[in-house]
């Protein structure tokens, strides 16, 4: 499934970059990310079966990493595994892009 979407990212929205390392000094690193906007999507797993994402130290964690990105200009949206299956995520990106001012997040051009 996980090719299937870099390639459905790949084809729809381009600039896309797998595992972008956001922050200058800090190992983070955004699942998906647009960096000429960016914009970053983080793949939330184990949400029902008491993964990392979910445990009180991975939280804290995952809340420092967001924050910080957040503090560098970043916009960082979350979705499940389960929203990039029944394409809910598609869905978000298309609202993302579609309603982004910043006519480098449409127009990107390599």
């Amino acid at each position: 499934m996980q090719g299937v979407f870099d390639t459905i990212l790949k084809e729809m929205f381009k600039g896309v970059e797998y595992e972008y390392r956001f922050h200058p000094t800090r190992k983070w690193r955004c699942d998906y990310a647009w960096p000429h906007a960016k914009i970053a999507l983080e793949i939330e797993g184990g949400v029902w079966v008491g993964g990392r994402h979910t445990s009180g130290s991975g939280f804290t964690k995952d809340m420092e990493k967001y924050n910080e990105a957040g503090l560098l200009g970043w916009r960082i949206f979350r979705v499940t595994p389960q929203q990039v299956k029944n394409g809910q995520a598609i869905v978000l990106l298309e609202r993302i892009f579609e309603k982004r001012i910043d006519a480098k997040a449409r127009k990107w051009n390599p």
